[in-house]
């Protein structure tokens, strides 16, 4: 009788592993279309022109007093020479370490933006799996699955970008 059953198990199980659904969606496709996505771009922008408008004004800054310096230096005793180099190169110094901070403020910035928008996708992702009743749904702009067979998997991608107002 045990055995009936074990092979009766055996036999059905797979059968329902048939009926599983899988999904995929290209998230490259659905990102760019969202307004929070627009968004984010020109905030990370009008960020970025804004350091770059301050660079700029510190390289002027630093140009005229090395050109003055240049003009001037062998006129000026050594005391003032001496201590001209040296707040040139502490000049150089602060651009650099300016433009290191911009550049880690702007990837900062966009990281916390894309985060929330990858977290906005993720959750209608995620609801698109529960109403439609998926086992799975990949994302194949990733990378990380090296293969997705479309002809074996729904793409819901259409579906995500319903669930995000996306037309």
């Amino acid at each position: 009788m045990k055995k009936t059953i074990i092979i009766a198990l055996m036999a059905i199980l797979p059968f329902g592993a048939f009926a599983q659904k899988f999904g995929h969606i290209n998230s490259n496709d659905i990102i760019p279309l969202m307004a929070e996505y627009k968004s984010a771009q020109t905030e990370l922008e009008e960020l970025q022109k804004q350091y770059m408008e301050e660079l700029d004004y510190m390289q002027k800054e630093y140009q005229k007093k090395e050109d003055d310096y240049i003009a001037n230096r062998e006129t000026l005793p050594e005391s003032i020479r001496t201590r001209r180099e040296q707040e040139l190169g502490e000049g150089q110094q602060k651009i650099t370490k300016y433009y290191q901070d911009c550049q880690i403020n702007l990837e900062n910035k966009s990281n916390e933006l894309m985060g929330n928008i990858s977290s906005k996708v993720l959750k209608a992702i995620q609801a698109v799996g529960e109403e439609g009743q998926y086992v799975c749904i990949f994302n194949i702009a990733d990378g990380v699955i090296p293969f997705v067979s479309s002809t074996l998997t729904i793409d819901v991608t259409e579906a995500v970008k319903a669930k995000l107002g996306i037309k």
